[in-house]
């Protein structure tokens, strides 16, 4: 019981870290549970992309595009029919569906681990620098079919009309779960030599372990994840628009997992809780922060935001390689637990 206790520990602290951090969000006005709704989907992508990323060690770039995938799919299958002949032309099967949300949620995300196998075939062949340019090629891709298939995404015009129904506590619950499959995940024998191969692929390879279907599995679970977020992302705004999941959210979310620590799941969840409540006080700067005390407000220049954080970024990459968290939450009571790898 000690030992099982100890191996769910950094498990439990962060459910229930997640869940202090909602409460305290709900308590607060409608504009703060929208925009910790917000952080709570940019924790589920950025933990599909730990799932990948912090075992493999290939830095992946193409996890927005499975976001992009799993919002338009999870779109077409639960709008209103009157709405998606509005705005697309599609064949009779697919213009007369409407599905319920939590059905569209899960095409979504197995419609982008779907691609995930299927792009990862080739891709997860790849080490380093050359695997994470396919990943991003596969981004660009992704970009560009939406942009350009109009007649079933609505190409580089907004499509509107998706059910509204992603609040504060379908977020949390989706976040808590992506938590516990990346932590289940990482606790398997596959995570393990997948990790081995991270630090050595040669030894890795030479003792058995089969390198690129360790890496497809973890692409397949990261590309499930984000494709949730994605979903999760479109139905809280309820239009969705292809520029929306290219290079800005993508470097948000490579950052979070940076900052935080790529190589835990502590340091992914932390990642984006820090970021998203600086990105939210610099938010509010640049838009005017009047002083409770003064009769004054403080202001700042657009695009601060995104110039702390790349500068977080930086300086955590040269002076903290690990992240804030470095590794998993340990043990506090008596012996310490040993690193996983």
């Amino acid at each position: 019981m000690g030992d099982l206790l100890r191996r769910l520990w950094p498990l439990m602290v962060l459910l229930l870290l997640v869940a202090a951090v909602t409460l305290l969000a709900w308590s607060g006005p409608i504009v703060l549970q929208r925009r910790a709704t917000l952080g709570l989907i940019h924790l589920v992508a950025v933990v599909g992309l730990y799932v990948f990323v912090g075992n493999s060690g290939v830095l992946s770039f193409g996890n927005v595009g499975f976001m992009a995938v799993g919002a338009y799919v999870s779109a077409l299958l639960t709008m209103r029919p009157a709405a998606k002949a509005m705005f697309l032309h599609l064949p009779a099967f697919l213009g007369d569906l409407q599905w319920p949300p939590i059905a569209g949620a899960l095409a979504g995300g197995l419609a982008a681990a779907l691609l995930a196998l299927v792009s990862g075939l080739p891709l997860m062949r790849l080490s380093g620098i050359s695997g994470s340019i396919g990943t991003f090629a596969l981004l660009v891709i992704v970009n560009v079919v939406i942009g350009n298939w109009t007649a079933v995404t609505g190409g580089q015009q907004s499509l509107m009309g998706l059910p509204i129904y992603t609040n504060l506590w379908i977020a949390f619950g989706w976040a808590a779960v992506s938590i516990v499959i990346a932590f289940c995940y990482q606790e398997s024998r596959s995570a393990l030599a997948l990790r081995a191969s991270r630090e050595d692929e040669a030894a890795a390879e030479a003792s058995g372990v089969r390198i690129h279907r360790e890496r497809l599995i973890a692409f397949v679970i990261s590309g499930f994840l984000s494709g949730i977020a994605g979903v999760l992302y479109g139905h809280l705004l309820g239009t969705l628009r292809a520029d929306s999941f290219y290079l800005d959210l993508t470097f948000l979310v490579i950052a979070m997992l940076v900052i935080g620590g790529k190589g835990s799941l502590t340091g992914a969840v932390l990642g984006t809780i820090v970021i998203s409540a600086v990105t939210e006080f610099l938010r509010q700067l640049e838009a005017g922060m009047p002083l409770p005390f003064a009769n004054l407000t403080l202001s700042a220049p657009a695009g601060l935001g995104d110039a702390v954080l790349a500068l977080a970024m930086l300086l955590i990459l040269l002076f903290r390689p690990d992240g804030i968290a470095g590794r998993e939450i340990a043990w506090p009571f008596g012996r310490l637990t040993r690193p996983r790898d």
